[in-house]
């Protein structure tokens, strides 16, 4: 399993409407190959290759270089452009290459609509420096915490300008977890690199969250908790919780209005002794670290966790498998929090820390300068707002991955900071049974990017996004999501898999 790709980056591209495609596509000004002496002191075109049309990709130039002092990039430029700038953000802790199928389907979409396509690795190969381990070069942290976006931003920008002799009209950017991080950065560091910015599940307080992976994963070593286990917790947790909406559909609609707790709610194991109908008093205490606030010395350093993710997706397979429970080995959390901890967190590195060791209240205030560095938590979006950029953000409620309540509550910040208006350039869509990125027991397939260009470039808002929920490749049923805090509440009547059956209050 290669880790360093578990915060995925994933976009929904595939569903792209045509109202994306300009009225006029541009053609390039140079070959492709005269694009490998557009090389200057601060990076490097190492290959620019036209490569032919085929049934899936149109013709296009593909190049890639390297920005000092190593991080690598590319664009992608097609051979009938839309005039706009499309870049899509990293996964995890980044250094994933080029040639994988996630990125590869990402690029080959985007060059679909006509758009010229910028990614970069953030300055490091994660095979060869996987997850957390760059970070002992202070400069390859830097690159990954906010510098490799915006140089590379910037480096497309001037190859893309360069090969078609016009100038973008529109630039946009995308991505899901690390992406969503880095989509915040932008905004909140460079704002005026992209007119539109598309925020999923952004990994915004980083060092806060490996802080509750800590949390979580400390308590599950006194209590752990099987797979086998989960399926029910699921149904204690969904027969409490699935009509708090009014309809039952499988779906928690908002987990806040959940009283779900496993001390009252759950089935007691006799004298302690482990069953598979039962969950003992540890296991209990492990729950009910995971749900509640972490609270150290009367502080709330984290909020507890949604339920909602314990459940099935269409494969079968619960959310928090892998991420919060595996039998019989290291989660992801674990895997993630170590190597922050080792690599990241503290002023001096440690290859050898022990997580286990960490101090709940004296080791959170030797993090500053990380969470100064790589945390995306910055309310004041007044300089973004002033460039008239649009910023679409979205999260599952489900995610199992990173805590859904983490966006909210930083986009009630914003909202306090920035006034009522924020809704104006800012967001928020709350997205109900959805795993991280995508997936899960409810809608999981989305085209974010169309109503963001639409905001951007015809002043027209998403009042509502309709997302489909799709199993093996067929949608079973549609629904809105709505501009937080609305919600799509049922009318009454229609089918409840039909999204004009809905509405936004």
């Amino acid at each position: 399993m290669k880790l360093f790709r578990l915060f995925p980056l994933l976009v929904v591209l595939s569903a792209l409407s045509d109202a994306a495609a300009a009225d006029e596509p541009v053609r390039p000004k140079l070959s492709c190959g005269d694009l490998r002496s557009f090389t200057s002191y601060g990076f490097s075109i190492a290959t620019a290759t036209l490569v032919p049309a085929t049934a899936d990709v149109p013709e296009h130039c593909r190049v890639s270089g390297q920005i000092l002092p190593e991080i690598r990039f590319e664009v992608s430029l097609p051979s009938q452009w839309n005039r706009r700038f499309y870049m899509f953000g990293n996964g995890g802790y980044a250094g994933e290459s080029f040639e994988s199928p996630g990125r590869v389907n990402q690029r080959n979409a985007a060059l679909r609509r006509g758009f010229a396509v910028a990614a970069t690795d953030t300055g490091h190969d994660a095979t060869v420096e996987p997850l957390g381990t760059f970070a002992m070069n202070r400069q390859k942290l830097l690159d990954y915490a906010f510098r490799a976006v915006h140089v590379t931003a910037e480096t497309g920008k001037r190859v893309t300008r360069e090969y078609y002799g016009t100038d973008i009209e529109r630039s946009y950017f995308q991505g899901c977890s690390t992406g969503g991080r880095q989509a915040l950065i932008l905004a909140q560091r460079f704002s005026k690199d992209f007119d539109g910015i598309v925020v999923g599940a952004p990994v915004l307080d980083f060092s806060g969250t490996m802080t509750s992976y800590a949390w979580t994963s400390k308590g599950l070593l006194e209590g752990p908790v099987s797979i086998a286990k989960l399926k029910l917790l699921a149904d204690r947790i969904y027969a409490g919780c699935d009509e708090t909406d009014g309809i039952k559909d499988g779906v928690i609609e908002d987990p806040r209005r959940c009283g779900f707790s496993p001390a009252r709610d759950l089935p007691r194991c006799s004298a302690e002794a482990e069953g598979p109908d039962c969950f003992t008093q540890r296991q209990i205490a492990a729950l009910e670290r995971i749900y509640n606030d972490m609270v150290v010395g009367g502080k709330r350093l984290f909020p507890g966790w949604p339920v909602g993710a314990e459940a099935a997706g269409p494969n079968g397979r619960p959310g928090w498998e892998g991420w919060i429970v595996r039998d019989d080995a290291r989660t992801t959390q674990v895997n993630f929090l170590e190597t922050f901890f080792r690599y990241m967190a503290f002023p001096e590195k440690d290859p050898n820390y022990d997580w286990t060791r960490f101090n709940f209240e004296t080791d959170p205030s030797r993090m500053e300068w990380i969470r100064k560095v790589l945390d995306a938590t910055d309310p004041d979006l007044a300089s973004f707002r002033a460039t008239g950029g649009k910023i679409l953000m979205y999260y599952g409620w489900a995610d199992p991955a990173l805590n859904a309540r983490m966006g909210v509550e930083y986009y009630e910040k914003v909202l306090a900071r920035m006034g009522p208006s924020t809704t104006e350039f800012y967001r928020l869509f709350m997205v109900p049974g959805m795993f991280h990125c995508g997936g899960g027991v409810g809608l999981n397939t989305f085209d974010w990017l169309t109503p963001l260009i639409d905001w951007v470039e015809k002043g027209v808002a998403p009042d509502l996004i309709v997302g489909s929920r799709v199993v093996e490749g067929t949608v079973v049923w549609k629904r809105p999501v709505c501009p937080y805090p609305k919600t799509a509440r049922y009318k009454g009547t229609g089918a409840i898999d039909d999204s004009s059956a809905f509405e936004c209050k």
